[in-house]
């Protein structure tokens, strides 16, 4: 086996270390004995200021000092590319459960067998390809996709990236609109990254969550004795974004005196805090966000059409998860590696149902729910692996809707909320996925094969994959 991956054996008894390391010598590999957890981790730490990391770390569990558990979390948080075999002389299930828990890829009892050590060294350069072929296509998906950590390959959301892109340079107002949770601040906090002033402050407040007696005062700031309670002079968020940005999330929830003073203000970039005579002028960039159509709030006198008209210079829909299938994939991913940086563990994904789970499901909370769903797995997950059975009951007994109906505005307690015909193009994305995931299945995931049969050239079956969130390693997850 010439692989040439370098593999560091960690143990206390020097024996033991060193005659490990020439076996994995003989197997082709670049070996290292050391005899306790501080040496391993200068020489991790070593390997990879030097560019040469090791890809495989096997660690007596009983080391003196910083036993082998806590190096293995060091090693999982620290050197996330090595993978790690654990071994011990007094193996039991608890400690075995633990060990695998914390991220070991195996655990592996004494005395070994050449055999045995063989099969879990073949496992841990498996799982290390993996994990490399994993970050590659996170790092390719930012680069094709990816906007200020939104992840996003389907066509709504490419011309939304256009638009922030178009739009950052500029002091133009944008209005977003689109469900709690479909991810607007994230594109806010994008249209800032990408303007002129990122280095300004960027300043967010849900006009939703303050009660209307203090939202005044949370925009425009007041000044001591103004009312009640103010012992003190406050500056408000427009002041403090001051040369940055600020996002109203929940616009539409603002009252029509309040809605007035916005006006004004972005009018004339200027304000009064509460209680003051001051006038107070400031450069500040307004997004704004409402999670209800402001066009039926204005027919319904609940919106002022001149503050409507002001704030919807360039407008942002940002779709439902629901109707971006073709993104939970790369969502998910990106919300794993998240929960496996905060927890110290190392995953190598999903597996192939428990993706197809997640795809079914309509995610009535958005990209926020798909996120909470995934942490919840990643915390009770046994394995490195996330199945089905990490998943919530309501993701895996989830019915696929009617290919030619979606929701809108389902609500999370699984009232039935009204539904509308959905666009032709929108209708035929389910049964194209069927259709490619079987000519798939029947050419052994051949896709030049595929594309043969579909009448389609190549590039173009990659691009419908992409598209539809297959996976081209599903085969082999699931053999």
């Amino acid at each position: 086996m010439e692989n040439q991956t370098r593999v560091i054996v960690i143990d206390d008894d020097p024996i033991v270390a060193d005659s490990l390391a020439a076996f994995f010598e003989r197997e082709g590999c670049r070996s290292l004995a050391v005899y306790g957890s501080q040496e391993a981790l200068a020489a991790l730490k070593s390997g990879d200021e030097a560019g040469d990391p090791f890809g495989v770390a096997v660690c007596d569990i009983n080391l003196p000092g910083k036993d082998g558990l806590e190096l293995l979390g060091d090693i999982v948080r620290k050197h996330r590319q090595t993978a790690v075999l654990m071994l011990t002389g007094y193996g039991t299930v608890e400690s075995a459960v633990e060990a695998l828990r914390r991220g070991a890829i195996d655990y592996l009892t004494k005395p070994l067998v050449d055999d045995e050590l063989r099969i879990a060294l073949q496992r841990a350069l498996r799982h290390q390809a993996l994990q490399s072929e994993n970050k590659r296509l996170r790092d390719r998906i930012e680069h094709e996709y990816g906007l200020g950590g939104i992840v996003g390959h389907d066509p709504r959301m490419q011309r939304i990236f256009e638009v922030v892109r178009a739009v950052a340079a500029s002091r133009t107002t944008v209005l977003m609109t689109g469900e709690s949770g479909v991810g607007k601040s994230l594109i806010a906090g994008a249209i800032h990254q990408a303007s002129p002033r990122a280095d300004k402050p960027y300043i967010e407040l849900s006009c939703g969550s303050i009660p209307e007696t203090l939202l005044e005062s949370e925009l425009f700031g007041h000044v001591k004795g103004a009312f009640t309670g103010a012992h003190a002079d406050k500056p408000g968020r427009f002041l403090a974004a001051n040369g940055g940005t600020l996002f109203l999330d929940e616009i539409n929830s603002a009252s029509p005196g309040m809605q007035l003073k916005l006006l004004r203000v972005l009018q004339e970039r200027k304000f009064e805090p509460v209680g003051s005579n001051e006038t107070i002028e400031v450069d500040v960039r307004v997004i704004l966000a409402s999670n209800q159509p402001l066009e039926e709030l204005v027919n319904q006198g609940k919106f002022r059409q001149d503050l409507y008209y002001r704030i919807n210079v360039v407008k942002i829909e940002v779709p439902p998860l629901r109707e971006r299938v073709g993104d939970i994939p790369a969502l998910a991913e990106r919300f794993l590696e998240t929960q496996s940086e905060q927890l110290g563990r190392t995953f190598a994904g999903f597996a192939p149902e428990a993706m197809d789970a997640l795809r079914r499901y309509p995610f009535p909370g958005n990209v926020r729910e798909l996120a909470n769903i995934v942490e919840r797995a990643a915390v009770l997950a046994r394995g490195q692996t996330i199945t089905l059975e990490d998943l919530p009951a309501q993701v895996v007994d989830a019915d696929a809707p009617h290919p030619l109906m979606r929701a809108r505005g389902a609500r999370p307690d699984g009232d039935d909320a009204p539904w509308v015909p959905m666009t032709l193009a929108d209708a035929l994305i389910e049964p194209e996925r069927r259709i490619i995931l079987k000519a798939l299945e029947a050419n052994g995931w051949n896709r030049t094969a595929t594309a043969d049969q579909l009448g389609i050239n190549r590039t173009t079956l990659y691009k419908k994959m992409r598209s539809l969130g297959i996976d081209p390693d599903d085969h082999a997850k699931a053999g």
